[in-house]
């Protein structure tokens, strides 16, 4: 067959079509497999000895958050603990509702913020703050839009100490309430969440690490050693930074699909959502602009691709009659089919409504923006706060 030959172009057709089938089948057979060795659940039990826990919480300007984390803190049933919270120079109402949530309870202890010394990104140093403020033997740094289940700390602690980990961290449940967040929030962080190979974060003979920052533990001499936050000071993406630190001093780490531990409301409106990603999603490819390229490339062929063409084919057919042929508009149909199945079984696998994977095309749309905003974005803001290439500005 050459170029000129007419039936190649129904050659290559089917080929492009042929691999977008298989792709979405084995996307649909995965779903049920992702995680599975390495999942963590509230049913880990402490040993003998339970070493005390200090949970440091860094919160800049988290009003109507920080309370209901403080509540679920205090809620844990772990037998040696205290939070330390560090007000970051809150400019909202931070302070009062922290204090308000901690009732008194004797081991709540509030720490006010200080300006972070140069070359220091705000969270690095807050946490910073939390550690040196703290007494306990293990660190365990949550978000102050994480909401903690009674048992998180101790499971957490349990498996850090079965699997002799350095350090501990874990993916959570995506509480979402906004139309936005939930179109969008699933599409990014599971393409995330997909992007790490959780052998290789876990093995400690390869170099690969991943951290979740929303929940880490750490032990302290381990922390230490590293030089703690201090060894990620400028970075805006400190978490995945500080388990590569742990990693190249041969510390084991531990990255765990945890979701009946914690939930997270990472953002509440598209403006949060668009800006809090573009600030860590091209940092997070390493910089590199083919990894980033390619990316966009996959989501605008692979997923959004199936939809345009459908669309292209229906709207040309009913604006001149002329019809693509009955197999490939079935083909078409079929493949953009499953793509919706496949969201579904992700959302059905988070304990989500499936009719949320209607939202699939538009999320997808969204995402190859925002990754081309982080992509050629030179300068980022966030919370008052503003990073040049992924560093401190």
């Amino acid at each position: 067959m050459s170029w000129s030959d007419p039936g190649l172009s129904d050659v290559l057709a089917a080929g492009v079509l042929g691999v977008l089938t298989l792709l979405w089948l084995l996307l649909i057979a995965g779903v049920g497999a992702w995680g599975r060795r390495w999942r963590l659940e509230l049913t880990e039990r402490l040993g003998d000895r339970a070493p005390r826990l200090s949970i440091c919480v860094p919160a800049r300007n988290e009003e109507g958050r920080i309370g209901a984390c403080v509540e679920a803190l205090l809620a844990q049933d772990y037998p040696d603990m205290e939070i330390v919270v560090v007000d970051d120079r809150s400019e909202d109402g931070t302070r009062r509702e922290a204090l308000a949530a901690a009732g008194g309870d004797p081991r709540f202890l509030l720490v006010e913020g200080a300006p972070p010394r140069k070359g220091w990104a705000g969270k690095p140093w807050a946490c910073t703050r939390a550690a040196g403020e703290s007494t306990g033997e293990l660190l365990l740094f949550v978000d102050a839009d994480v909401r903690l289940a009674p048992g998180a700390s101790a499971a957490a602690v349990a498996r850090l100490q079965r699997d002799e980990l350095a350090l501990l961290s874990g993916y959570g449940t995506w509480a979402l309430e906004s139309f936005w967040e939930r179109a969008l929030v699933p599409v990014v962080g599971w393409f995330i969440r997909g992007a790490v190979d959780l052998d290789a974060a876990n093995d400690p003979g390869r170099p690969e690490a991943f951290a979740n920052g929303q929940l880490i533990l750490v032990r302290r001499d381990a922390y230490d050693e590293v030089g703690g936050h201090g060894a990620v000071r400028a970075e805006v993406l400190e978490d995945v930074k500080l388990a590569r630190a742990f990693k190249a001093r041969a510390l084991r780490c531990g990255m765990y699909h945890a979701p009946e531990l914690f939930r997270v409301r990472l953002y509440t409106s598209l403006g949060e959502i668009v800006r809090g990603y573009s600030k860590n999603l091209y940092e997070g490819m390493g910089r590199r602009p083919a990894l980033a390229l390619g990316a966009i490339f996959f989501i605008f062929v692979g997923t959004l691709g199936p939809f345009l063409l459908l669309a292209a084919l229906a709207g040309i057919w009913v604006a001149t009659g002329w019809s693509p042929g009955a197999l490939w508009f079935a083909w078409v149909t079929l493949i953009c089919g499953l793509i919706l199945i496949f969201r579904w079984r992700l959302e059905r696998a988070d304990g989500r409504p499936g009719w949320h994977a209607l939202t699939h095309p538009l999320g997808n749309m969204i995402f190859v923006w925002i990754l081309m905003r982080s992509m050629f974005s030179v300068e980022a803001e966030w919370k008052g706060r503003t990073f040049v290439d992924g560093k401190a500005g």
